[in-house]
């Protein structure tokens, strides 16, 4: 019997990484993204992480498990390549974890923008803080040369540098023959990156960070550091970054720009540390908490409430791609529901905050020009000013964005039901939801 392709194929590196590398598997095969393969390389660890990955194994046949001896992460990680079957390639570090929509949202963004590589925010974590982390500003599609312009930017940045908040294509990885290269101790993926940049035609920035990044003392994106060998790997770095803009743009462009792409010969490559003046978070705070208490049994409140944090999950990644607060996307939904409201305290209590937040909210969406609103004369006088909402075509993007939130969230509360069952519970809840607006309205 032939073994079914995976879509994506997840290739993890792990040395003595057992105080972390449960919460990196667990994140990736609890991704709402089912069809993939988890490669995970123990490279010689010495401490309890072999016997951890070897349980994973028997709790879900997509993992695969290699033991081998220490050769460091690049011939780790091409080690897997070898053993990968997926049309998608996917990488990260044991110390580190992803959001339960990262894969998904790689793959969507890769297969509907017809692109062969997508780069995504991330979050830089250290200790108990969190911020976010991205650099291209752009959105849509870019062709490798937009992608260049930008890396030249910000060179040094780990967002163009590492592996882990990108997607790669496996057929173009083959095609090429493309490996890290063994001989380097810094910074090998990023010029993995600009090896497999030249073979893009078409890259998508995804504006959501969905890979916590934790750098730690002796974790495998810190080790290597051997002073002897840092001059020639910085001198091979430099000119694997030459030859790339040499081979990207035509010789005019390369003279013209070259005082910007000498920017890298005096920067190192650096993770973006979270500074004073940068906006940062109690790390937890940035995805919407869930409670579970098994002692509260079923309940119409329960039902409730985890109806509520589902559209708060995935409506929450529409804020973050769009740069807005949830109430924000709330105030957009209700508007695509319905372009006019009885009253400001009307459309107050549908997104579910005070009429000062509501009004904070109106004028954001109005100053970036997705949204016109006005109040409206009283038919009976006396009664307050209704207040009509007006989405542009600016806010057409969000609306699309959101409406896809929304059949996300639909997916996940029917899921493993047949058609026709998820249809009767549909039925059957919003004949409930006509029962109640009866009795309230």
């Amino acid at each position: 019997m032939t073994t079914p392709v995976p879509k994506v194929s997840v290739i993890v590196p792990a040395y003595n990484a057992e105080k972390t590398i449960g919460r990196c598997v667990d994140s990736i095969l609890h991704q709402d993204f089912h069809d993939l393969e988890l490669i995970v390389m123990d490279d010689g660890s010495t401490d309890g992480t072999p016997d951890l990955l070897d349980a994973c194994t028997h709790q879900d046949d997509r993992v695969r498990v290699v033991h081998k001896p220490n050769s460091g992460v690049s011939d780790t990680r091409n080690q897997a390549l070898d053993l990968a079957r997926g049309e998608w390639v996917q990488f990260l570090d044991a110390d580190d974890w992803i959001v339960p929509e990262a894969t998904k949202l790689l793959v969507r963004s890769a297969e509907e923008n017809d692109c062969q590589m997508v780069v995504a925010d991330f979050y830089r974590v250290i200790g108990k803080k969190v911020s976010r982390k991205g650099d291209i500003d752009a959105e849509g599609v870019l062709t490798r040369e937009d992608y260049g312009d930008y890396m030249m930017q910000n060179p040094s940045d780990f967002y163009y540098g590492v592996l882990w908040n990108k997607l790669y294509r496996r057929d173009i990885i083959e095609a090429h023959d493309l490996r890290m290269d063994t001989s380097l101790d810094w910074c090998e993926d990023f010029i993995f990156n600009m090896e497999y940049v030249l073979h893009t035609r078409r890259i998508y920035p995804l504006h959501v960070p969905i890979y916590y990044y934790v750098k730690t003392p002796g974790s495998l994106a810190t080790a290597g550091a051997n002073p002897a060998n840092v001059v020639r790997m910085k001198v091979n770095v430099i000119e694997y970054y030459d030859d790339f803009y040499k081979q990207m743009l035509d010789e005019e462009d390369y003279q013209a720009r070259r005082p910007d792409i000498l920017r890298f010969y005096v920067e190192g490559a650096g993770d973006d540390q979270i500074m004073p003046w940068q906006k940062s978070q109690r790390l937890g705070d940035e995805q919407a908490t869930v409670y579970d208490n098994p002692a509260m049994g079923d309940s119409v409140l329960l039902d409730a409430y985890y109806g509520r944090k589902l559209l708060e999950h995935y409506l929450g990644s529409v804020a973050k791609a769009f740069d807005l607060e949830m109430r924000d996307v709330a105030v957009v939904a209700f508007a695509m529901l319905a372009p006019t409201f009885g009253s400001r305290a009307e459309l107050a209590d549908f997104v579910g905050v005070s009429q000062v937040a509501l009004g904070r909210s109106i004028a954001r969406l109005r100053s970036r020009k997705l949204l016109q609103a006005e109040a409206q004369a009283p038919e009976e006088k006396g009664a307050p000013r209704a207040i009509r909402l007006t989405l542009t075509d600016e806010a057409q993007p969000l609306c699309d964005a959101i409406r896809q939130a929304l059949r996300d969230a639909d997916r996940v509360r029917y899921d493993g039901l047949a058609p026709q069952e998820a249809d009767r519970v549909r039925q059957v809840t919003h004949a409930g939801t006509a029962n109640i607006r009866r009795l309230l309205g």
